[in-house]
């Protein structure tokens, strides 16, 4: 065999041999698609509730809902609570508004969407509750447990923290006992908010929120009227105008009995646009009407 030919039989080899590795490579890369594809969504992160979708099949607030046209959606920051708002998980298109009870809502007819987040088997979880639950999961989900406390009627706070280390208040919050063991569980923390749920509701947060400017509504916002009864509902997501910077945003609501989160529907839209106008003066949603100096800001 002359010189030649076995510099062509090395070459030839070392041809094969990179064939192989790119095709190893190329396996590999196949088979972690497919796992990655198949992989079971993480149980907790960014949501501590149990979805009924896998995370890599959910629908959201912000691939469901385009913006209207001329419209893109306005920036948010990671982790930040409208960022976390606008990825919240919707159930099926053909979703129905359930009560705590399991019966169907009365009203099905003002729901654009139904975030997929449990209500509770009692009759706690309702329009302010509601509000109170989605800034709590957040602050825990991101880490922020310091954060989590909300004032009941009495206007005393009642923090998550105190009640995670087995400290429990009275109705008023005015006396506090030790009666439990240090639990800072997901399950405990559940607990927590149905304290909050049974002595806070509108006229507390109202009071615990300052007033925030229409023109400059920003995501998470409230509109609250405080009361008893009163109502409350969250914009959930905004969208700015390329040129004007109109702005354009989406409520979510739960009511009375306790029930379903919601993605509220805008009947003056005739064209079945969710989207409400931050422009325009008392707000008319399906079920309330609030006053244009209505709109609250967490401080």
């Amino acid at each position: 065999m002359n010189s030649e030919n076995l510099l062509d039989i090395t070459w030839l080899r070392g041809r094969k041999r990179a064939a192989c590795s790119q095709l190893k490579l190329a396996a590999w890369a196949m088979l972690t698609l497919a796992l990655l594809a198949t992989a079971p969504a993480l149980a907790q992160p960014p949501y501590a509730w149990q979805s009924s979708a896998p995370a890599l099949q959910r629908d959201t607030i912000e691939t469901r809902f385009a913006p209207p046209s001329g419209f893109v959606r306005a920036g948010v920051a990671p982790q930040s609570f409208g960022a976390w708002l606008r990825g919240l998980p919707l159930k099926s298109k053909d979703a129905t508004v359930m009560l705590f009870n399991g019966l169907p809502k009365s009203r099905q007819d003002v729901h654009a969407a139904v975030v997929d987040i449990d209500t509770g088997t009692r009759d706690l979880q309702q329009c302010a509750d509601a509000i109170m639950r989605l800034r709590a999961e957040w602050l825990l989900g991101t880490g922020r447990q310091k954060q989590i406390g909300f004032a009941v009627t009495s206007g005393r706070r009642v923090g998550w923290e105190r009640y995670a280390s087995g400290e429990r208040p009275d109705a008023d919050a005015k006396v506090w006992k030790k009666s439990a063991k240090a639990d800072d569980s997901y399950a405990n923390f559940r607990n927590y908010m149905n304290f909050i749920f049974a002595y806070a509701g509108t006229a507390s947060l109202e009071k615990e929120l300052r007033s925030a400017d229409p023109a400059h509504i920003e995501i998470g916002d409230v509109f609250i009227k405080g009361g008893f009864p009163g109502h409350a509902v969250i914009v959930a997501d905004m969208v700015e105008h390329s040129i004007t910077k109109a702005k354009r945003f989406l409520l979510i609501q739960s009511f009375m009995p306790a029930q379903d989160m919601h993605v509220l529907k805008n009947f003056a839209n005739s064209d079945g646009s969710p989207w409400y106008s931050a422009s325009q003066g008392d707000l008319a949603t399906p079920e309330w009407t609030f006053a244009k100096a209505s709109l609250r800001r967490w401080p």
